[in-house]
C-alpha cells in the first residue's frame, strides 16, 4: 500500500503530540525530528524535506498554535496542509483543446508502464468524459510494442493507428489527420522510451513535439524508482519541456517519496497515477486526498467513487423490493459480488478509510480463492436453478460440479449459506425492520 511506512511513523509522531496536551516548542522541535526522519526513510528529495520542515516548524511555533485549547491538532492541521501545498494544492487537470482533437504525447524511460498506462488513461476518458479517443503506435523500435498498444486498446475498444516501424514523426501526423477526418477528439501518442535519456531519444521527441504541437506532454514515471522517477522527470523537463506527470505503481511502493517530490523539484503536477494492474485502476491525482491517506484520515471520498462507479441504482431497488420480500437469488449474491469486485481489493479499500477502520480491514484477509470457487459454481447453472434454487437436486448439483471442476460437497456448502441468508431476510422482513441501502448499493451478510 503506497505510504504504508510513512503512515505509520507520523500516526506514532501525532499519537505522542496528542499525549502531552500542552507544548512547548521543544516537543514541536523533537517531533519535526521525527518527521523529517520518517520523511527521507520514505524516499522524499532531501531538499523537498528540509523546506518541507522549515515551514512546518515556522508555522507550528507561534504563540496562537501553542497556547490553543488543541495545540496536537492545529500543528497535524498544519502538516496536513503543507503536505497538500507539498503535491499541488489542488487538482490538476489535461487542458483540452479549443478545436479537437486533443493531442497528449507521452514520454518516460522504457519499462515504466507507458503503453499500458496510455491505454488505461484513454479508458478511463472513454467512460468517465464519453471521449472518443486514438491510441496513436510511434514506439517503433521496441519488440511487440505495437502488438501490445492494439492488444490492450482491444482490450479497452479502442481504435489504435499505427503504420508498423516507419517514421515516428510521419506516424504522428497522420494520426492527428485521421483522427480530424473520423472525429476522435483525443490523441493518445506513445513514443518510445529508452533505458537511459540520450540525444537520439530527445531529439526524435522534440521532432514529434514540432510536428503536432501536443496540446500536453505527460512523462509517465514509475512510482516504485523513488528519486529516479524526480531525477527523470528533471531531464525530461529540462531537455523537452513536459507540463505533467502520470506516476504508476503507485500502489505497489510502501514508501512513495517520489509523490512527495516530483511537484516540488520541477514544479510540474502529477495529474493521474496507476493504481493497479487492471486497466481501469487509474485515477487523477486528488494532493489533498493522498495527504489525508498519507496522515491516516483516509480517502473517502474515493471510496465513495468507486461505489458510485459499480453501483447500478436500478438493479439496487429491485433488490431491496426482494429482499424485503424475501426472495433473494443466486443471481443477486452474485451481482453483488461482482459489484465489490468492481471496488477494487481489500488492501485497496483499506486504504481509503480513516484512522482503525482502515488498518483493521487491511489485516483482514479475503479467501480470493473462495470467491472463485463461488463465483464458478453460480455461473455453473442455468438462469432458471440460480433464481430458484429449490429446484437443484442431487443430478443437476452432479452437473454444476462437474461443469466447474469442485464437488458437489462445494455446491451443498454455497446453498447452505445461502439458505441461512434467505430466512435471515425473512426474519428481517417479518419483524419489520426497515431495509437501508446506501449509495454503494446493499450487501449480502455472507
Amino acid at each position: 500500500m503506497a505510504f504504508e511506512g510513512l503512515t505509520e511513523k507520523l500516526n506514532k509522531v501525532f499519537k505522542n503530540l496528542r499525549s502531552r496536551g500542552r507544548l512547548t516548542e521543544s516537543d514541536v522541535k523533537a517531533a519535526m525530528r521525527e518527521i523529517r526522519m520518517a520523511l527521507l526513510e520514505a524516499d522524499v528529495n532531501f531538499r523537498v524535506v528540509k523546506d518541507f520542515i522549515a515551514r512546518v516548524s515556522e508555522k507550528a511555533v507561534g504563540e496562537d498554535i501553542l497556547e490553543s485549547l488543541s495545540p496536537a491538532q492545529q500543528v497535524i492541521k498544519i502538516v496536513n496542509d503543507e503536505l497538500c501545498a507539498l503535491m499541488g494544492g489542488g487538482q490538476s487537470r489535461i487542458r483540452m483543446a479549443n478545436s479537437p482533437p486533443t493531442v497528449i504525447m507521452f514520454v518516460g524511460l522504457q519499462g515504466a508502464g507507458k503503453t499500458t498506462n496510455i491505454a488505461k488513461l484513454a479508458g478511463y476518458f472513454k467512460k468517465r468524459e464519453s471521449r472518443r479517443p486514438l491510441l496513436v503506435a510511434c514506439d517503433v523500435y521496441r519488440p511487440a510494442a505495437i502488438d501490445q498498444l492494439k492488444v490492450v486498446g482491444g482490450k479497452l475498444d479502442i481504435p489504435v493507428f499505427e503504420q508498423g516501424q516507419g517514421d515516428p514523426v510521419a506516424i504522428a501526423q497522420a494520426a492527428y489527420e485521421h483522427a480530424r477526418r473520423h472525429g476522435n477528439d483525443m490523441l493518445f501518442i506513445d513514443t518510445a522510451g529508452r533505458l537511459h535519456i540520450d540525444e537520439q531519444l530527445m531529439q526524435e521527441l522534440k521532432n514529434i513535439k514540432a510536428a503536432v504541437k501536443p496540446h500536453e506532454i505527460m512523462l509517465v514515471v514509475d512510482g516504485m524508482t523513488g528519486q529516479d522517477a524526480v531525477n527523470a522527470a528533471t531531464a525530461f523537463d529540462e531537455a523537452l519541456g513536459i507540463d505533467s506527470v502520470l506516476m504508476t505503481k503507485l500502489d505497489g511502493d510502501s514508501r512513495g517519496g517520489a509523490a512527495l517530490s516530483i511537484r516540488a523539484v520541477t514544479g510540474k503536477p502529477i495529474k493521474f497515477c496507476g493504481m493497479g494492474e487492471k486497466l481501469d485502476a487509474i485515477e487523477p491525482f486528488y494532493p489533498d486526498r493522498m495527504a489525508s491517506r498519507i496522515l491516516g484520515m483516509g480517502d473517502v471520498m474515493s471510496l465513495i467513487e468507486k461505489a458510485q462507479e459499480s453501483f447500478d441504482e436500478k438493479k439496487a431497488q429491485d433488490l431491496e423490493k426482494r429482499m424485503r420480500q424475501g426472495k433473494l437469488t443466486l443471481t443477486d449474491f452474485y451481482d453483488q459480488m461482482s459489484q465489490m469486485k468492481n471496488m477494487g481489493g481489500m488492501s485497496e479499500i483499506a486504504a481509503m478509510l480513516p484512522g482503525g477502520a482502515g488498518k483493521a480491514l487491511a489485516g483482514a484477509q479475503v479467501d480470493e480463492k473462495q470467491m472463485a470457487r463461488t463465483e464458478a459454481i453460480i455461473l455453473s447453472m442455468t438462469p432458471r436453478e440460480r433464481d430458484n434454487p429449490d429446484i437443484l437436486n442431487f443430478s443437476r448439483k452432479k452437473r454444476i460440479a462437474a461443469g466447474c471442476g469442485l464437488k458437489i460437497e462445494d455446491v451443498n456448502r454455497l446453498l447452505k449459506q445461502f439458505d441461512a441468508a434467505q430466512k435471515m431476510m425473512k426474519q428481517l422482513a417479518g419483524g419489520g425492520k426497515k431495509m437501508r441501502r446506501g449509495r454503494g448499493g446493499i450487501r449480502f451478510p455472507f
